[in-house]
């Protein structure tokens, strides 16, 4: 099927659909993400509406910051500075029917459970630099010299089985394969290594100032002061009452219609958004040369958004658009957010959320319901959270209902001279089945190094705690820089021709790699 028909056929069948998820989360961010961008006093309802939101937004991040400070530090860090980080994995399974004439030959449990796989890694992401080690001991086999190392410009590989490093750089690999094969690749084809070097997914400061200044204020400003109203109120939340005041936040369904033209419009024309969609595209199809597909994905957002902001005018958005919030000390205790719209009254999609949030410095309450429905169907979920921390210890209770599907999070945490000491249980529940993943162990944070340990194992119907259970050791720490392969040591595969290549690896490579393949089978025996 030709990429055209894909793309009219999905329009014909889930454009529509994709068109109201998208202009519901375009709203939403309206009624939360414009409080982001202010800081005001002597606040009128529209300037308090956004204050809250802005209030609850950081209390939030906040307290999370709080919690994880040590890990947070470390993870920038490590985009910072170069660092060496150490994983030793194990497992252990104790299967029932060991010892039994099930395995006439070898038991797999004494093959887990005397093996281990220790990943080095060091990082310099600042210079470009990565390294990294791989060593297993297979039941007492021990596998070593597998290295990799990566810059910004090729890829190294080191083999146990031969002493040189073998190294492609980004350049040369496109013209290499092409002459390999030149009806399968173009020569055009990359590694894109550069973006290896990149935080994935990440909107740069600059990113988020400028959405600030083009979206969130543009937005905020066009909002006009009599749409929001105020009164004071007392409500529940938690089985405490408390004096909130009430912020009703309505546009009617032309002012709504307005606002989204406005936005679609100016993300038609925006040639910074589309250069940070491209950015994200070439980081998720890393390593693919699809330069064509971008294009095309971009034309097509942009014929999207010009669609968009004429079909917006004949939705009908019935009763436009309403959020109620109620604040109590400058966060929002009550939320109340409903909207129904769809391209004409037989097609209408129903979006609710409501509930409630207490936000205190040791603990935190959430109680949200989310409702969905259109023509042929609907669906409610549930969200019940309540989260402390004390005195270095905390636990938190997370539970989603949906239907006859309960996912929910149980943790404890305590920290003692600097370690923290955690339990974690995941937790999955319908009609028919059920089960856990079991989560605990101990993490070090210390000024230039820090430590971990992780055990892991499963507890449903078929598998009990105790049957399997993995294990991962962690240590990590700031170092110099970053160990890489003097000149001397590389094999430049891509500068060999084709038939040199192909002549290296049939007659030297391959020789070696059946070697040390069979000497590993003769080291293992039978068992292995």
């Amino acid at each position: 099927m030709e990429r055209g028909n894909i793309v009219n056929d999905s329009k014909q069948t889930g454009g529509k659909k994709k068109g109201i998820i998208a202009i519901i989360i375009t709203i939403i961010l309206i009624a939360g993400g414009t409080a982001a961008a202010f800081v005001l006093s002597n606040t009128s309802s529209k300037e308090a509406y956004f204050l809250a939101e802005k209030n609850t937004f950081e209390s939030l991040k906040e307290e999370i910051e709080e919690r994880y400070q040590a890990e947070i530090d470390w993870s920038k860090a490590s985009y910072e500075k170069p660092t060496e980080q150490a994983i030793e994995l194990s497992a252990e399974y104790n299967d029932p029917a060991a010892g039994t004439e099930n395995y006439a030959t070898v038991d797999p449990a004494q093959i887990i459970n005397n093996s281990s796989i220790t990943l080095t890694a060091q990082a310099d992401v600042p210079n470009k630099q990565i390294s990294t080690e791989l060593a297993a001991n297979i039941s007492g086999i021990e596998i070593d010299g597998l290295s990799a190392y990566i810059t910004d410009e090729k890829l190294m590989v080191g083999l146990p089985f031969i002493e040189e490093i073998l190294q492609i750089k980004d350049e040369d690999l496109g013209p290499l394969l092409h002459e390999i094969d030149p009806m399968v690749f173009t020569g055009e084809e990359s590694l894109e290594l550069d973006t290896i070097f990149e935080e994935y997914g990440v909107i740069t400061e600059d990113d988020l100032d400028y959405f600030k200044k083009e979206y969130v204020e543009m937005i905020y400003d066009t909002l006009p002061d009599e749409a929001f109203t105020s009164e004071n109120e007392s409500i529940e939340v938690n089985g405490e009452s408390l004096d909130t005041e009430k912020i009703e936040f309505h546009l009617s369904e032309q002012q709504v219609k307005d606002l989204l033209s406005d936005i679609f419009a100016k993300l038609e024309k925006d040639d910074r958004v589309k250069e940070l969609l491209r950015l994200q595209m070439e980081q998720q199809f890393s390593g693919m040369s699809i330069d064509s597909d971008i294009d095309e994905m971009i034309a097509e957002f942009e014929t999207a958004m010009a669609d968009a902001k004429e079909g917006i005018q004949d939705f009908q958005i019935t009763d436009g658009f309403t959020s109620t919030i109620w604040i109590h000390d400058k966060t929002i205790a009550k939320r109340d957010l409903n909207i129904e719209l769809g391209p004409d009254q037989s097609d209408l999609v129903t979006f609710t959320m409501n509930g409630t949030q207490r936000l205190q410095d040791n603990t935190q309450h959430f109680n949200y319901e989310l409702y969905f429905a259109d023509a042929l169907t609907d669906g409610t979920m549930n969200i019940v959270a309540d989260l402390s921390s004390e005195n270095d210890k905390a636990a938190d209770s997370i539970n989603l209902t949906f239907g006859e599907y309960t996912l929910s999070y149980e943790g404890t945490e305590s920290i003692n001279d600097g370690t923290r000491d955690f339990e974690r249980v995941f937790s999955y529940e319908d009609s028919m089945t059920g089960g856990s993943l079991l989560w605990d162990g101990s993490s070090t944070y210390n000024n230039d190094q820090m430590n971990s340990e992780h055990h892991f194992s499963i507890d449903s119907p078929e598998l009990g705690p105790d049957m399997f259970s993995l294990h991962a050791f962690i240590e990590g720490k700031y170092i110099d820089g970053v160990d890489m392969p003097k000149e001397d040591s590389v094999k430049d595969l891509g500068g060999l021709p084709a038939e040199e290549l192909m002549n290296y690896v049939e007659v030297d490579l391959t020789p070696k790699f059946q070697q040390w393949i069979f000497e590993m089978m003769m080291a293992g025996g039978e068992g292995f």
